[in-house]
């Protein structure tokens, strides 16, 4: 309904003059436009509409036109009304007026409206956030079982025992490190630098291999020039726990993504349908150390997967939820998907597997260094340093059995950590009392723990008749392989036998029949004319040819009755020929022929090179025939070859 702003005219009396209706009507609808759009509106329209000048003019034309400009908002009017246009100019302008005045009541009405609508909004939406945060903050699920578990937990965080002896003595420094310093020498000259490379680990377990890794990081870590930083992380994961998920689901090692559904992401994803990529340790190590022990106990498909991950130095995630054009997926999230999470770090893989055994890619990427088992006098300072550890006191000769039942440092502590505890309870007083630690205590713990000694030949400075000791290898660890034979004049001549443990192989057996065609042609004689018995003491299968050369001068020692020096080994293999070819794991034989005592080792000339420098403690002489070895091996060299 049309609301109007002026009241309606009465009829003009005679006398009312034409120009003072006018001007009233004029006056009520600049007053009317004043209260529908505010004086300082009105002037900033009037002034847009360029028409400030008519509205302050005193000529009744000049506002007729400025009302015309306001309310029909047309600036581009400008010719002044004559005197007959402005009566039906005005009506036409009062019905603008009444409809600008309507319009602007609605819209009055409605903002007020939105305003009411707004205000209680806002009140909710602060009530909701008032809620939430309360929520938060006091919600809990809190009941008497569960504070009743939390209890406990509190209870057994202020409990726990002590250390364990071993972790007190495990090496903190590398001055504390024994027998490794070629070792510890390598992996620091590898990682101090600025291309520093993938490392492999080889030796026995026990020897330090963990322990050097950690320790070397520290020393090279913040020097100048070193590519680790101060807080470069060392991530030690052991490889036979790591295990590669078919189903992608799970993997501690390369990281793996949590679908909405099936792996649960957070719950703010997860109602989004967004997938949550999880790093995993090689991610932890980005600008540190990944170290692996066992790594060749990893699984296969998993070594080819972190074989990809060196090769990149990133690690890449995918999934079937993951949508690059969801906006709503957050930008870690995409960032993850699509370039990948860094993964840039040294591997450091340790194993007491053998070279053979290792991945061959990995190998090729990775420098080999090996640790040593430790010889009797490292196995000596150890259980002295460690002793002093624990304020002990030990008997003489308790550091001497120690290492003749361990090769590495780990056992020999757990063997003085054995003896420690026998001896602690036989004081009726622990308080204040200095330990001792007798002979008598270590033998009860090797006894009880089954203990047995790795060198179970002894050599000696004197002479037997058709005994000689050869070497063997088996993993890193050298050991004697002590051989005797017995020589009798056969019952009828020509139909002699040779017996040979059945259990030594068949290569050892392909060695006595060499050993007996040398025989023949050194000596001149067939031995189908003697009856002769070898033997390995121990029993136990001979893998290989290397025993042949001892084997040979075996026989030769107990048919000619040639006594045989008892701190004297050979390894080598024999032709018929009589050459002493070249054998594997020459090294470990060494190492093993020092740690038994042998004096003199002889060796095949051709693994002369593979010789360690700095052994020292024993002789070294290399051959090329067999015959060679007579004026080492034998008292007098009666037997010369023809």
């Amino acid at each position: 309904m049309t609301q109007y702003l002026v009241k309606p005219r009465r009829p003009q009396s005679r006398g009312q003059s034409w120009e003072s209706e006018i001007n009233a009507r004029v006056h009520s609808l600049l007053k009317q436009l004043n209260k529908i759009y505010g004086t300082q509106k009105l002037i900033l329209k009037a002034s847009k509409l360029d028409a400030v000048n008519l509205m302050n003019s005193n000529r009744v034309e000049d506002k007729v036109l400025a009302l015309q400009k306001l309310l029909e908002e047309n600036p581009t009017i400008t010719r002044i009304p004559t005197t007959q246009e402005i009566p039906s100019i005005l009506n036409r302008l009062e019905e603008l007026a009444s409809e600008h005045h309507v319009r602007q009541a609605a819209e009055d009405n409605l903002q007020q409206q939105i305003q009411k609508k707004m205000a209680e909004k806002y009140d909710e939406y602060v009530r909701d956030i008032k809620m939430q945060i309360l929520k938060e903050y006091n919600h809990t699920s809190e009941n008497a079982g569960t504070l009743k578990k939390l209890g406990k937990l509190e209870k057994m965080e202020r409990t726990g025992l002590n250390r364990s002896a071993l972790e007190v003595l495990r090496p903190a420094s590398m001055e504390e490190v024994i027998g490794q310093e070629k070792a510890v020498k390598s992996l620091i000259a590898r990682l101090n630098t600025p291309f520093p490379q993938h490392i492999l680990l080889y030796g026995p377990p026990g020897v330090g291999k963990t322990t050097c890794a950690r320790l070397a990081l520290d020393m090279v870590k913040g020097k100048q020039g070193s590519i680790f930083k101060e807080d470069a992380p060392f991530v030690e994961v052991d490889g036979t726990t790591l295990r590669w998920d078919p189903r992608e689901s799970t993997n501690p090692l390369l990281g793996s993504v949590h679908d909405p559904i099936y792996q649960g992401a957070k719950k703010e994803l997860a109602e989004e349908g967004i997938p949550e990529p999880k790093p995993g340790l090689v991610s932890d190590a980005h600008g540190g150390i990944l170290f692996i022990d066992e790594i060749g106990d990893m699984d296969p498909l998993l070594q080819n997967k972190l074989l990809k991950v060196l090769e990149d130095k990133r690690v890449f995630f995918e999934s079937s939820y993951y949508d690059p054009q969801d906006k709503s997926i957050p930008q870690y999230i995409k960032q993850m998907f699509e370039q990948g999470v860094p993964a840039d770090f040294v591997l450091i893989g340790a194993t007491t597997r053998s070279q053979e055994e290792i991945n061959p890619a990995f190998r090729s990427r990775c420098m080999e260094i090996f640790f040593e088992p430790l010889a009797p006098n490292g196995i000596k300072s150890i259980v002295s340093r460690s002793a002093d550890k624990l304020n002990l006191e030990i008997e003489a000769g308790v550091t001497e059995l120690i290492s003749d039942y361990t090769i590495d440092g780990r056992g020999a502590n757990k063997l003085l950590v054995g003896a420690y505890d026998y001896a602690l309870n036989e004081l009726p007083d622990q308080n204040n009392q200095r330990i001792r630690v007798t002979c008598q205590h270590v033998y009860e713990t090797i006894q009880n723990s089954r203990i047995y000694s790795h060198q179970t030949s002894k050599t000696y400075q004197g002479l037997e008749v058709g005994k000689v000791f050869g070497l063997g290898a088996f993993g890193y660890l050298g050991t004697l392989i002590e051989l005797e034979a017995i020589a009798f004049p056969a019952e009828r001549e020509g139909e002699g036998q040779i017996r040979f443990n059945d259990t030594a192989g068949t290569m050892a057996k392909d060695s006595v029949f060499n050993a007996a065609s040398v025989f023949r042609k050194e000596i001149g004689e067939n031995l189908s004319n003697y009856d002769i018995h070898i033997n390995i003491i121990g029993g136990g299968k001979v893998d290989g040819p290397s025993a042949g050369a001892a084997i040979y001068l075996t026989i030769l020692s107990a048919v000619k009755q040639l006594p045989v020096w008892q701190d004297v080994a050979i390894t080598g293999e024999i032709s018929i020929q009589g050459r002493v070819k070249p054998v594997g794991a020459i090294y470990e034989k060494i190492y093993g022929a020092r740690q038994a005592g042998i004096r003199k080792l002889i060796i095949p000339y051709d693994n002369l090179q593979d010789v360690p420098v700095g052994i020292r403690g024993m002789e070294i002489i290399p051959i090329k025939y067999i015959y060679e070895a007579n004026s080492h091996i034998f008292e007098q060299a009666s037997c010369q070859s023809r």
